[in-house]
């Protein structure tokens, strides 16, 4: 049985692979946040073309 990344408790099929709604939120907040990064090159701004 697969365990909820957030508190470790078995995971329910309706929130896998989370346990529950809260420990879903909290994964979700810690998303908004920045708290999870992917590694990588900081992306470059893309360069703008001035149609005339």
């Amino acid at each position: 049985m697969s365990r909820c990344p957030i508190c470790r408790k078995p995971s329910l099929p309706e929130y896998h692979p989370f346990c529950s709604k809260r420990c879903a939120d909290i994964d979700l907040a810690r998303w908004l946040r920045g708290d999870y990064v992917i590694p990588g090159d900081k992306a470059h701004p893309a360069e703008t073309h001035d149609e005339e």
